[in-house]
């Protein structure tokens, strides 16, 4: 197992201390702590998380245990596993992960063999459940053979040693706040009452993630940066517990000069653009060149290409000419011989062939095309069925004939489309032509008729397609469906209506007659003369935007207005700055702790830590109004998220609200929030009695999961 957790070394060996010297575990939900009993500090520390990644080269699963180092997990496949760990709130679930925590615990303390054969004095959260502690019982018991075990509660053991420094007395309330759960816990007689403690599932996971948040939706930009480590950092060293949370916003919301010094300021990693000179006239001049060199080049390619293409051409119209003239020469017997050799079927088919060549060489020579009249002539020819009377030709004919049907009337369709484009292209070509005359007369004038023509067009394309939309000239979009229709369209509708009138009426026999489809024909069929002369101002308005853009170096379309504007306004953006590159805490300083007395903030319905205060008071059997005010006058902060400033002010202002007037209050911070529990663990089981209180193996094997149910070390030894 590998694992970057931060440990002081091995100051001395396990071997100099006896085998009945206990190991100190405390297994906290954030940090794992490991030593011998009677010293001042654990041995290790490291994160209670395990990661299981692949090691890239060899594809091997490797185990980490604590805090990952970014320089060794470089090596190792990290999309494909996250960080586990063995805890679902502050209760141990998950014995697997907790076993390889253990194992790197044990290695790093000295143990070197499978057995531990040291007494082991766990700490564990306040009424922790039975289940939970028989499995790290059966753990500790069965895979490392430990003599005996112990169990206690941390926040216990922190208040013990608080109270042996005279932090706190006998009597006194605990409040620990730990990483997912936060627990009041009172004290009577050195004793914890467990019928009122209360609990809340906030810690200080949740402000940190909080925090995350926070800053997330604020830097948007920067959330790869915003990390739950980044944002735990922020929070131990800039968050605070506001005194008054009210004030401290409207604080915040005035923007006074005093919040103003409140704010921290995060500078991410920002390097300066480099200035880059103006180019020189010779930079200028030899990048010209190279762009004429490369466009010559380009030039002489598509030449060769042409030159390529014109050489095949005329290559294969020899070929498809010398065809021609074989068949011409050659009898009726010999016509099929030939043609089984070629890919064609019929003379016809060569000769289209020889026409489509011709054509396809007059475009690379860059020669006008003749037109396509004189292949209509041959379609009589190739479809020689057509012409023939139904009753004359046989089922097979008659299926072919159908056939030659559909086949010539798609050829003459796209002959006709291929015409009217042709046609098209040669109206176009003569505007342009008459278009450059004017131009070249009185190019300032022209210049202006063709602007006007150009806002014209497309007023009227607009205009229309608004009346098409909203109505003949209503605006206000309160127009029938049958006004806004013309008098072809509404010869539509009634045949629509009519059809689905008559299929009411007895059975529906439409579409049995020939007839009944020239319905669909009158439907389908377009004779909208509105949408045929919109058809030609859009083709107009695209012509005159083409002849625009080639006259006029100032002329936008209206079409790419919207998409330059935007373009304009992403490159009228100032340049970045380090000021970009800087996250402010202001509001989040003070609002992530927040939760730890309003938990409700983050959609917990839960009390809060000076609510639950009054809570477990209220729960106390005794009466006796005097043992309250000695707690309440001994009430200790304990935990890593006690360590927010201002929090014990806080919970001594919340709490008074809730005691009688001028009752005894004090509230204090422990002498170490975060390492209290181990060393009150460690203080405890160097005592005589220690032994007396553990749990052993043979405990085990003869009671088992009953005899740790009735388990429960004395605190006052």
């Amino acid at each position: 197992m590998l694992s970057s957790a931060t440990r002081p070394e091995r100051q001395t060996d396990y071997r100099r201390f006896s085998p009945a010297i206990p190991i100190i575990i405390d297994n906290g939900g954030f940090n794992f702590r490991i030593g011998w009993a009677g010293e001042s500090d654990p041995r290790i520390t490291f994160r209670n998380l395990v990661y299981r990644p692949r090691h890239k080269a060899t594809g091997e699963t490797v185990t980490i245990v604590g805090d990952h180092d970014p320089v060794l997990l470089k090596y190792f496949d990290c999309t494909r596993s996250s960080y586990r760990s063995a805890f679902d709130s502050n209760v141990v679930y998950q014995f697997e992960i907790m076993e390889y925590v253990l194992d790197y615990g044990f290695d790093r303390l000295g143990v070197e063999d499978s057995q531990v054969d040291h007494p082991i004095l766990m700490t564990e959260c306040i009424c922790n459940p039975i289940s939970s502690r028989s499995k790290m019982a059966e753990l500790l018991f069965e895979t490392y053979g430990v003599p005996s075990l112990a169990f206690g509660v941390d926040a216990a053991f922190g208040y013990k040693f608080n109270q042996q420094h005279g932090i706190c007395s006998e009597d006194g309330l605990a409040i620990c706040s730990g990483f997912a759960t936060s627990h009041i816990i009172p004290f009577v007689e050195g004793e914890p009452v467990l019928e009122a403690c209360c609990r809340t599932n906030v810690g200080g996971y949740h402000v940190t993630d909080y925090l995350k948040q926070l800053l997330s939706l604020n830097y948007p930009y920067h959330i790869s940066s915003i990390t739950w480590e980044k944002a735990e950092e922020l929070k131990l060293d800039h968050c605070y517990v506001a005194y008054d949370y009210a004030a401290e916003l409207q604080l915040f919301q005035k923007g006074t000069k005093e919040a103003e010094e409140k704010i921290r300021c995060w500078q991410l990693p920002w390097i300066p653009p480099s200035q880059e000179d103006a180019p020189s006239e010779e930079e200028l001049a030899r990048k010209a060149a190279l762009k004429e060199k490369q466009g010559q080049r380009l030039r002489d390619i598509a030449a060769a290409k042409k030159s390529t293409r014109i050489s095949e051409l005329e290559h294969k119209l020899h070929g498809l000419e010398d065809l021609v003239q074989q068949l011409d020469e050659v009898e009726d017997e010999e016509l099929y011989s030939i043609l089984s050799a070629t890919d064609y079927n019929s003379k016809q088919e060569i000769e289209s062939a020889v026409h489509r060549v011709t054509q396809s060489l007059r475009k690379a020579r860059g020669e006008p095309c003749e037109s396509e009249e004189k292949v209509d002539a041959s379609l009589s020819e190739k479809y020689p069925l057509i012409s023939i009377p139904d009753n004359m030709l046989t089922p097979e004919q008659l299926k072919e004939k159908k056939k030659q049907i559909f086949l010539k009337t798609t050829s003459e369709g796209r002959l006709r489309a291929k015409q009217k484009k042709f046609n098209e292209e040669l109206l176009r070509e003569k505007q342009n032509q008459e278009d450059e005359e004017k131009r070249l007369e009185n190019p300032e004038l022209y210049l202006e008729q063709t602007r006007v023509k150009y806002r014209e067009l497309c007023e009227r394309v607009d205009q229309r397609k608004r009346l098409k939309t909203n109505g003949n000239g209503n605006s206000s979009g309160g127009v029938g469906r049958g006004e806004r229709l013309n008098s072809v369209q509404k010869e539509r509708m009634r045949l629509l209506t009519t059809a689905a009138f008559d299929r009411g009426k007895g059975e529906d026999t439409f579409g049995a007659r020939d007839e009944d489809w020239q319905l669909y024909k009158l439907m389908s069929r377009d004779n909208d003369d509105d949408d045929d002369s919109l058809d030609e101002d859009e083709t107009e308005l695209a012509r005159v935007t083409t002849r625009l853009q080639e006259i006029d170096p100032e002329f936008v379309a209206k079409s790419d207005l919207a998409a330059l504007q935007g373009t304009l306004e992403f490159t009228r953006l100032r340049p970045l700055t380090a000021e970009d590159f800087k996250i402010n805490l202001g509001i989040e300083r003070f609002r992530c702790p927040e939760i730890l007395f309003q938990p409700s903030m983050v959609g917990v319905d839960q009390a809060g830590l000076d609510e639950m205060t009054g809570v477990s008071l209220r729960r106390l059997s005794t009466k006796d109004d005097a043992v309250k005010n000695r707690m309440c006058n001994s009430i200790i902060v304990l935990g890593g998220s006690s360590l927010f400033p201002g929090l014990d002010s806080r919970l001594e202002a919340g709490i008074r609200q809730i005691r009688p007037y001028l009752s005894p209050l004090k509230v204090v911070r422990s002498l170490d929030p975060v390492l209290d529990a181990w060393r009150g663990a460690a203080a405890y089981a160097t005592s005589m009695q220690f032994s007396t209180q553990t749990f052993s193996i043979q405990d085990y094997y003869e009671k088992g999961e009953s005899g740790l149910k009735q388990y429960q070390i004395k605190y006052s030894l």
